[in-house]
């Protein structure tokens, strides 16, 4: 977890334009003795195992919980593997080419900075555009930032904060009130605005949130890609988290960005990713002045058999991620373009973290669907094939902990010992990869990703049934779904029953298949009777 300077601080960096965060030193004694101490726990517990794990009564059950762990091993290996080819070969060569178009002289001809947000506090709206001003006075680009806002405490902010700070610089404020709520239409109402002032075919536009703070040199890395490789229609940044809450939830979000960035590496390999992240992505901007790519972000919607025709209320950068894929566009991750995004947490954190899941399980769902449905030759075969695997993968994480818990019931006890082993052994093993695509060393990432896996996994089958179903708190409190009338109660109903069927159906298999329950035989059944 990044920390940000404290308030007194931060004013002076906003005068300086010195960093804004503080960045810890990740290998330190502290660091290297907690390791040495995990590491000393799972060496104990390997050599104590029960013998009892590889008892013949539950050899089946070992079998199929270590044939799913290598099944989920080896698909993780191939991202990381993937993850250097793109971070240590490929990305370094775009970079160099990129850097020589730069130097020559390359520029786009404009850069726009399409940026959303709703009562985003004072400081961080001013840390933002302050990020956003030393870019354009490093880049001497002619810049444009295109504001939508649903009032004026927002407006005033910007406009006071550019006034001040950007006489110096050709930026331009342009306010775009929007009257309808949600992000979706004010992004809509800024690219019909842009329409009507006029953007040029070698303009770039950067869609950004309204916390989401720029380091130094985030447009150049970002804009030189566009004149190294003209097939480049889009590219996402690399990410880190400034949490304000309870610190586990700053050392989750620190694990995620850090399995996002091994996921956005192998996947660009492919010269695709799976999502143009609201927080920062740069377009072409030919695309989206298309009436097509406006309507796709203002009403995308979803056929769905149970719940209807739909419109998508959260999930923008997935609807530009999909129409992108139509394009057959290349889409890039740009590891070394790093953005800041502000996470303010009330609470201890557990609500925001399940809150967080249903919105990213949700946007992957919906939009995951029709993705598979184009098929891997219109996709391409890897990116098909991640998308199949977020599918199946929410049901493969909750065997393990039900066989498990299973066999330690049904059978011996001290199988979940053996079991408990593993989860320390085998995270630890992934953790110890993605501390090197994290700032700082945390030793209970291991406990962390377990409990990410298992209740990401919770979260995505019940929003399977329920696409719908949608909500976003923090821009207004908007909620999306059916109304309350008869209809909406039977789905519901029926989306409960599928639940329970599907989940009790893939429990009933593992059971069975694993050897812990047995379907009693013929004879069983007339003995049963005949007493």
């Amino acid at each position: 977890m990044i920390q940000m300077r404290r308030p007194s601080d931060r004013v002076d960096c906003l005068k300086s334009g010195a960093s804004i965060v503080d960045t810890p030193e990740k290998w330190n004694k502290v660091a290297f003795y907690k390791l040495f101490l995990y590491l000393g726990v799972c060496y104990v517990l390997t050599l104590n195992m029960p013998d009892i794990v590889w008892d013949p009564e539950l050899m089946q059950v070992t079998l199929v919980l270590g044939t799913i762990g290598i099944w989920r091993f080896s698909w993780w290996f191939v991202h990381l593997i993937r993850a250097e080819i793109y971070g240590h070969i490929r990305y370094p060569l775009m970079r160099s080419r990129a850097d020589d178009a730069w130097n020559k002289g390359w520029r786009p001809t404009h850069m726009h900075f399409l940026i959303t947000t709703f009562h985003e506090r004072r400081e961080t709206t001013e840390l933002v555009l302050k990020s956003i001003l030393h870019e354009a006075r490093d880049t001497k680009l002619a810049t444009t930032i295109w504001l939508g806002s649903g009032d004026n405490f927002d407006e005033e902010i910007m406009s006071r904060y550019i006034k001040q700070y950007g006489q110096d610089l050709a930026v331009k404020l342009n306010i775009v009130r929007q009257n309808v709520p949600g992000k979706r239409m004010a992004i809509g109402m800024i690219l019909r605005a842009m329409c009507r002032h006029g953007i040029g075919k070698d303009d770039l536009v950067c869609f950004m949130d309204g916390d989401a703070i720029l380091d130094r040199g985030v447009i150049q890395k970002c804009t030189s890609i566009f004149a190294h490789n003209k097939k480049v229609q889009a590219v996402t940044t690399n990410e880190e988290v400034m949490c304000y809450g309870p610190r586990w939830v700053g050392t989750w979000l620190s694990m995620r960005f850090a399995q996002r960035r091994i996921a956005m590496q192998s996947h660009s390999l492919s010269s695709k990713v799976l999502t143009l992240t609201g927080r920062m992505s740069v377009f072409r901007a030919p695309h989206l002045t298309k009436l097509e790519f406006i309507r796709k972000l203002e009403a995308d919607h979803l056929e769905h058999w149970l719940w209807g025709d739909f419109r998508f209320l959260s999930g923008d950068d997935k609807s530009s991620w999909y129409y992108m894929l139509l394009q057959d566009a290349h889409m890039l991750y740009i590891p070394d373009a790093m953005v800041y995004t502000v996470e303010e947490i009330e609470g201890w954190g557990l609500a925001r973290m399940t809150q967080n899941f249903w919105r990213w399980s949700g946007n992957m769902l919906r939009n995951g669907s029709r993705a598979l449905s184009l098929g891997p030759r219109k996709v391409g075969f890897f990116i098909w094939w991640c998308i199949l695997d977020q599918r199946v993968a929410m049901w493969t994480m909750l065997i393990s902990p039900i066989l498990a818990i299973s066999a330690s019931v049904v059978i011996e006890p001290a199988f979940i010992v053996g079991y408990f082993t593993w989860i320390m052994c085998s995270r630890m093993l992934l953790s110890l990869f993605l501390y090197r695509y994290c700032d700082q060393v945390h030793i209970s990432f291991p406990i962390i990703l377990y409990a990410n896996q298992v209740i990401n996994a919770v979260v995505k089958i019940y929003c399977l049934f329920r696409l719908s179903k949608q909500r976003w708190s923090h821009r207004g409190n908007q909620s999306a779904g059916l109304e309350h009338n008869l209809d909406l109660g039977v789905r519901t109903w029926i989306a409960f029953w599928l639940t329970i069927i599907w989940v009790s159906s893939i429990m009933l298999f593992s059971l069975l298949y694993s050897g812990i329950f047995h379907i009693p035989s013929y004879l069983h059944f007339m003995a049963y009777f005949m007493v």
